[in-house]
């Protein structure tokens, strides 16, 4: 199977697990808000943002470094399941050793036992099987996708059952801890590994993780900062209510377009030797990740303000406008957001290390103003203007790997942007005319109706606009084939 055909296949595969983990997990968030209050979801957002911090200031990315190494054997194998046994137990211990005075610091005693309980997930994770990066290496995705599934399915269940018999904070919990638990089960299940002892390859293994642990920790202060922050100069609450909103604003963005940026990463790697090829690749790429990503945080924004109290309750209507502004952030910085992946592939990781250094330093300021002089709405502001950065960042790294220009990366995706300007102006006004129901049927009609004239808005007006500017090679082009090859498929089978 060529390349490129097995980056098809992977990708349709990615595809279906994260449309089934995708429709979980907003149906578990859905089902547990109903019984929970925001406040039980900013305890534990406080506390796993804790956990993530100190998860990436000892992350040791192993398995993207087994990825980048061309053929590696099984001592690397048994070596980057020490290196990640060994550093589990050790900050497990400190989380656990840290939840009594975090609990103090925020006045807040259930984050100490929330901590506690979140330090055995740190101890799983430290057995995980490190022969499921070499599947990904060579894009073969069938285990893949039933270890997410898997591991998804246990953590909903669990969440949904004990939201519903305790309603508080522990139904979060629990689940967190039970879905790491049934996907480690599944990985040891489905990917045969025996665990040995190893440390023969560290230095190998370190010195393409070197870089990626820095610029993990650094990325991740600047990501999970703001939670921290709102906790301690506002309330769980107001915690609650921002990190669902984000939450459920990333969901659509990084749902739709992670089964095609989950195989760039091996996919890049295979073209270094061949720079003007892997720059061709990235461009198709970064055009059809744009495309996808869109229409569809864009339309997620639109219709927030009908899908949360239908789907989560009237308590939930404050994290409307956290997703309508969020969602549309993460949307546009999906350009230029696929330069992780072609810089890791290059062996480029210092690169990302200082964009989220640079990063950090402009962002965790603006986010404090923002809080201190606009509360909610000022760290919302402060996300966009952070988003732009972000996206300005992103591609003077692409221009610095492959050459390719800031110009000709945003003319990429003007088409995309014109369709879903298209989009907007549809959706909203058709919004503006339909009469407010308190009938539930009817409110979930009205708001299927948005979704569909949205969609072919963005289809219909992205396909105008192609024409209009001459057809040229692209996503629509693309997606034009791969439809051809479709219904001529359908066709031969029902011939």
């Amino acid at each position: 199977m060529s390349n490129l055909r097995k980056i098809g296949v992977g990708s349709l595969i990615l595809t279906a697990s994260r449309a089934i983990v995708n429709a979980l997990g907003f149906l578990s968030t859905i089902m547990v808000a109903r019984f929970l209050m925001p406040e039980d979801f900013g305890l534990v957002a406080i506390a796993l943002s804790l956990q993530t911090i100190v998860i990436a200031v000892t992350d040791v990315p192993v398995g993207q470094a087994l990825i980048h190494l061309k053929e590696p054997s099984q001592r690397h194998i048994d070596t980057a399941f020490t290196m990640g046994l060994l550093r589990a137990i050790a900050i497990a211990v400190i989380f656990a050793g840290a939840s009594w005075p975090v609990a103090a610091i925020f006045e807040e005693a259930r984050l100490g036992n929330i901590m506690l309980a979140l330090a055995a997930s740190l101890l799983i994770s430290g057995i995980a099987n490190p022969r499921r990066a070499l599947l990904r290496k060579a894009l073969i995705f069938k285990q893949e996708f039933s270890i997410e599934v898997i591991g998804k399915l246990g953590a909903v269940l669990l969440s949904i059952s004990i939201a519903y018999l305790w309603q508080n904070y522990w139904a979060l919990v629990v689940g967190i801890v039970g879905g790491q638990l049934a996907t480690l089960i599944a990985s040891y299940t489905l990917v045969r590994y025996r665990p040995r002892f190893d440390l023969s390859e560290f230095r190998v293994l370190w010195s393409f993780s070197g870089w990626m642990t820095l610029k993990s920790t650094v990325s991740t202060i600047n990501s999970q900062s703001d939670q921290l922050f709102i906790g301690k100069l506002l309330s769980p609450t107001a915690v609650g209510i921002y990190s669902v909103g984000d939450n459920l604003a990333k969901l659509p963005t990084r749902e739709a377009t992670l089964p095609l940026t989950s195989v760039l990463f091996p996919a890049f790697s295979n073209l270094t030797s061949n720079l003007p090829r892997l720059a061709h690749a990235y461009t198709r790429a970064q055009g059809l990740v744009t495309a996808v990503a869109l229409p569809v945080g864009v339309g997620f924004a639109l219709v927030a303000e009908r899908l949360v109290p239908l789907a989560m309750g009237e308590k939930w209507i404050p994290s409307i406008i956290v997703i309508q502004i969020l969602s549309s952030v993460f949307a546009f910085q999906t350009i230029g957001s696929i330069a992780h992946p072609l810089a890791m592939a290059m062996g480029e990781t210092k690169a990302l290390f200082k964009r989220d250094l640079q990063l950090l330093f402009i962002r965790l300021p603006m986010i404090v103003a923002g809080l201190v002089f606009g509360g909610l709405m000022g760290v919302l502001i402060a996300r966009v203007f952070s988003g732009l950065i972000v996206i300005g960042f992103n591609m003077a790294i692409v221009k610095s790997l492959i050459g390719q220009s800031i110009v000709k990366q945003l003319t990429n995706s003007w088409r995309s942007i014109l369709s879903v300007g298209l989009m907007v102006i549809g959706v909203e006004s058709l919004s503006g005319v339909m009469p407010v129901s308190g009938d539930w049927f009817v409110q979930l009609a009205q708001l299927a109706g948005l979704i569909a004239v949205g969609g072919l808005i963005y289809l219909g007006g992205g396909l105008l606009v192609w024409i209009a500017a001459g057809r040229p090679q692209g996503p629509e082009a693309s997606a034009l084939e791969w439809a051809g090859k479709g219904m001529a498929a359908i066709r031969a089978r029902l011939a």
